[in-house]
């Protein structure tokens, strides 16, 4: 056994020993129940303001509960802090005011601990608020240490395994969560207000659909039925559509098989609604007022840093792929496309020849230098990665697969790109100018896509072609494509209303507004590889 193993087994027995003295004082060791009666921030936010004169007329009492963070004994007296609802409060105890017993109990505890403490409201020397306790009480026992010092790669990862240790002692950890959580409330309270309906669909599902993503697979005994773990509510809200609920909407978990990076968690969060006799026009100029009420409503403005850009959501641009393919070609190819290049669909494999043949070359350190100082080499898998695409790939997912290798990353203000083209977007209606391409977009901000749309595909003869095309990607081993729903396509045969949908990541968003750089960051517990155990 390892020497830190034997000083973390030393401190547990060492505690242990205090949980029981502790005991032989006549302290119940687990209490059931303690009678507060205010909670530290309501302290801290009704008597801040108070001076000590005040406190000493008024002689405030109070009874407060929280984890000591901080112990400074000094004789027969000490202070320390106890820690609750993100929140801090000084204690002061002295041997003369709580008795022996009490103040025994003082000298046993550590830090971690959780205590109530009962006493009155007054102000020390150098002006903190600060409970002088009349009587305390044990609540739980610490058995195990609070760390020391929380920082370094290797003290990450137990952040994430770990993440009630983090949120004790990381007090920003606490303040991503509340952001989220308004961030949560300002998306419900945005499309409440417009009379959208809020619902719940199946979670496990006889079909994966709604989304081109490899699934998770469960089976139900009882029914004897494999079953699989939703990808997307997509295409039960559509159903919704169907049925009348003209505005839908679900905050829902998804579940999708797939690599896990900076910007991927296997289980994440989405925003889906649906709005019927709308396009995806509509989607993004509600789409703007959407994020614009969030952000005031989260952070309390437009603009925000995030890996040290500068971000503002007061205007979006607008851009098609291929636009966005011919903007940000990289200077050092050896040729650079124009607009009127591509009308030869299969020209894109020309111009990935081009790509690829520049992204196999040695860096410069000139262009190391310029990918740093624009912040587009924070991920790896930018900007120098050669496209390899499987044998058959269509010239659509050929020109998706351009478009995030070249421009993805460098799309740092909020930036709507257009016009996907077919072969990857089998849920989307064609544009009327040009069949080959959908009126979809999907919106970038921080070089992350952040969320998708698209003006629904109603017709249930060309959605059971554009199920058909899918199954055979499937057939020749892609697991992401999708399946064919007979249901699905029943219900569009009752008539579904021109609509357009949308997705939104709530984990990315999240990212955006607290300026946190992994989405590991912004979910309580994330999914992690088995914890090594050391022998």
């Amino acid at each position: 056994m390892s020497s830190l193993g034997s000083e973390a087994d030393e401190l547990a027995a060492q505690r242990q020993k205090k949980l029981r003295a502790i005991a032989a004082l006549g302290f119940e060791t687990y209490p059931r129940k303690f009678n507060f009666t205010h909670t530290i921030p309501a302290v801290l936010a009704e008597y801040s303001g108070r001076c000590d004169e005040d406190l000493k007329a008024a002689r405030i009492s109070l009874r407060v509960a929280g984890r000591l963070m901080a112990l400074r004994p000094h004789g027969k007296a000490g202070f320390g802090h106890l820690s609750g609802d993100g929140a801090r409060l000084q204690i002061y105890v002295r041997l003369d005011a709580v008795g022996e017993r009490d103040f025994e109990l003082f000298r046993l505890l550590d830090l971690g601990d959780l205590i109530g403490v009962e006493g009155y409201l007054f102000r020390t020397r150098t002006g903190e608020l600060t409970v002088h306790a009349e009587r305390l009480h044990f609540l739980a026992k610490a058995l195990l240490p609070l760390p020391e010092k929380w920082h370094g790669l290797t003290d990450m990862e137990v952040r994430y395994r770990q993440r009630y240790v983090d949120l004790m002692v990381n007090p920003r950890v606490r303040e991503i969560f509340e952001r989220r959580a308004r961030l949560v409330g300002a998306i419900r309270e945005f499309l409440n207000s417009r009379r959208y309906l809020e619902v719940e669909t199946p979670m496990m599902q006889p079909l994966p659909g709604g989304a081109l993503a490899r699934p998770f697979v469960t089976h139900h005994n009882a029914l004897n039925l494999d079953l699989y773990l939703r990808v997307a509510p997509e295409l039960y809200l559509k159903r919704l559509l169907v049925g009348g609920v003209d505005r839908v909407y679900e905050i829902n978990r998804n579940f999708r098989n797939e690599g896990i990076s900076t910007q991927h968690n296997p289980e994440f969060t989405m925003l889906e609604f649906y709005e019927a006799y709308a396009d995806y026009r509509d989607m993004m100029a509600l789409t703007e007022r959407l994020l614009r009420h969030v952000a005031e409503a989260t952070i309390g403005r437009l603009e925000f840093e995030w890996w040290g850009h500068k971000i503002s959501l007061a205007r979006f641009e607008r851009l098609t792929m291929k636009e966005a393919v011919v903007r940000f070609w990289p200077e050092g190819a050896q040729a650079k496309p124009k607009l009127e290049d591509w009308a030869d669909p299969k020209a894109v494999f020309r111009w990935i020849d081009t790509y690829n043949r520049w992204a196999e070359q040695p860096q410069s350190s000139l262009e190391r230098i310029q990918e740093v100082a624009s912040g587009t080499d924070r991920d790896t898998s930018a900007p120098r990665q050669p496209i390899a695409l499987p044998a058959d790939t269509p010239p659509g997912a050929a020109l998706q697969a351009l478009f995030e290798a070249v421009a993805e990353h460098h799309l740092i203000q909020p930036t709507f790109i257009l016009d996907f083209p077919l072969e990857v977007s089998p849920l989307a209606k064609q544009k009327a100018d040009d069949p080959n391409y959908v009126e979809r977009f999907e919106l970038y901000v921080g070089g992350m896509e952040i969320a998708n749309a698209f003006s629904e595909l109603n017709d249930p003869a060309e959605q059971r072609d554009r199920f058909e095309y899918q199954q055979l990607l499937r057939d020749r081993g892609d697991l992401a494509a999708h399946t064919i729903d007979e249901d699905y396509i029943r219900a569009l045969s009752y008539g579904m209303p021109p609509a357009a949908g949308e997705g939104v990541g709530i984990d990315r968003l999240t990212m955006l507004l607290t300026d946190s750089h992994s989405i590991r960051d912004v979910i309580l517990f994330p999914l992690l590889r088995p914890e090594k155990r050391s022998g």
